[in-house]
C-alpha cells in the first residue's frame, strides 16, 4: 500500500495500469472487443499522463519510476496475448514483427533483472518515442487501416531497446530516469572517481 506522501496522481495512474491489465485481458478472453478497446486506451492514456504529470507537479521519485516500469511491463506483456485472443489472424500475418516487438521488450528487462535484480526504469527518449509510435500504430493495425506504420514503430522500438541494453551494461549500479546512452556514460564517469576515493580511504589490511 502507498503511504500518504506516495499517493500522488502519477503513482496512482501507474497503479491504475496494473489494475486495468487483468481487466482488458479478461475482456479479450471473453471476446468483448469494445470493452477491451475502452480499457486498453485508458491504460495507454495513463501511461502518457503519469510521466508528464510527475514532472509538471514536481512529484518524480524512485518509487514512481519503478511503478511506471511495472505498469508498462504489465501492459506490454499482456497486450500480445489479448490481441491473439481477439485478432489471431493479424498476429499470424504479422508474426515476425510481433515477435520482434515482444523480444525487444523482454530482453532488456531480463538483462536488467540479471544485473540489478529489479526492473530498469530508464525512460529514455528513444523508448518514449517508440511507446508513442506503438500506441498510435497498434490501433491502426488492429482496425485493418494500415500495416507499415506498426512495422516502422517496431523498428524504432528495436533501436530504443538496444540502447537500453547498452545502458544496463555500462552502468555500475541501478539508476532511474536515464534519458540516453550518452547520459549513462556521463553518470558512469561521475561515479567512478568517487568510488575510487572511497577505496583509497579504506584501511589497508
Amino acid at each position: 500500500m502507498l503511504t500518504g506522501k506516495e499517493c500522488t496522481i502519477p503513482n496512482l495512474l501507474s497503479l491504475l495500469r496494473l489494475v486495468l491489465t487483468p481487466l482488458f485481458l479478461l475482456a479479450a478472453y471473453i471476446g468483448q472487443h469494445n470493452l477491451f478497446w475502452l480499457l486498453f486506451l485508458i491504460a495507454l492514456l495513463s501511461d502518457a499522463a503519469d510521466g508528464y504529470l510527475a514532472r509538471r507537479l514536481g512529484q518524480t521519485s524512485e518509487l514512481g519510476a519503478r511503478l511506471d516500469s511495472w505498469g508498462d511491463c504489465a501492459v506490454y506483456c499482456a497486450t500480445p496475448l489479448a490481441v491473439w485472443w481477439l485478432w489471431p489472424e493479424i498476429i499470424r500475418a504479422q508474426a515476425l514483427f510481433v515477435s520482434l516487438a515482444v523480444a525487444a521488450f523482454l530482453l532488456p528487462i531480463s538483462i536488467g533483472l540479471l544485473k540489478f535484480g529489479r526492473l530498469t526504469s530508464y525512460h529514455t527518449v528513444g523508448a518514449k518515442i517508440a511507446a508513442v509510435l506503438l500506441a498510435v500504430t497498434t490501433p491502426l493495425l488492429l482496425l485493418d487501416w494500415a500495416v507499415w506504420p506498426f512495422q516502422l514503430a517496431v523498428l524504432v522500438l528495436l533501436l530504443a531497446e538496444t540502447e537500453e541494453i547498452a545502458i544496463t551494461l555500462i552502468l555500475p549500479e541501478w539508476r532511474s530516469d536515464v534519458p540516453s546512452f550518452r547520459h549513462a556514460r556521463q553518470q558512469r564517469h561521475t561515479t567512478q572517481p568517487s568510488e575510487e576515493k572511497e577505496r583509497d580511504h579504506e584501511p589497508k589490511q
